[in-house]
């Protein structure tokens, strides 16, 4: 498994994406909050880290849960200089993810809801062909001001 240990070397250069590989299984989540807290903090985004390190659990917990995937991809990226995008990519095109509703009796169900409440938005992108699609990365963005 990889370190997070290690330091995090991330500019604010054009679009910056940093990723990483990780274990698609629920102990995932904890590597991801430090990393998306380890990035924001290079980028000088910390008042986004609460946020952003809710999304990241969430969409690990949807992939561990959802797909049979031996890895995923995390993804902290900079698309504008007004957005943060946090994802999460793994290689189960055909599980796309859906926002439901959760009774009140229900155990789970409200990782979605949870993003969409967070998130300024959120969606999630086919990777591959239109024909064979390989993959799919389930993301959020939050709005993100100031900056390096």
């Amino acid at each position: 498994m990889t370190s997070l240990r290690t330091p995090v070397e991330a500019r604010f250069v054009g679009h910056p994406t940093y990723s990483q590989t990780f274990p698609c299984e629920p102990a995932t989540a904890e590597l991801g909050r430090e990393l998306v807290r380890d990035i924001l903090g290079v980028w000088h985004l910390d008042g986004l880290a609460d946020r952003a390190a809710l999304i990241i659990t969430e969409l690990i917990a949807n992939a561990s849960r959802h797909t049979p995937c031996p890895e995923i991809r995390l993804r902290v990226g900079r698309p504008s200089a007004t957005r943060l995008r946090v994802g999460v990519v793994d290689r189960e095109p055909s599980r796309l993810p859906i926002l439901s509703q959760a009774t009140d009796d229900d155990e789970s169900g409200r990782g979605l809801l949870l993003v969409d409440a967070v998130a300024d938005r959120w969606g999630y992108d086919l990777h591959g062909s239109d024909r064979r699609p390989w993959g799919k990365e389930v993301w959020a963005e939050l709005r993100a001001e100031g900056g390096k």
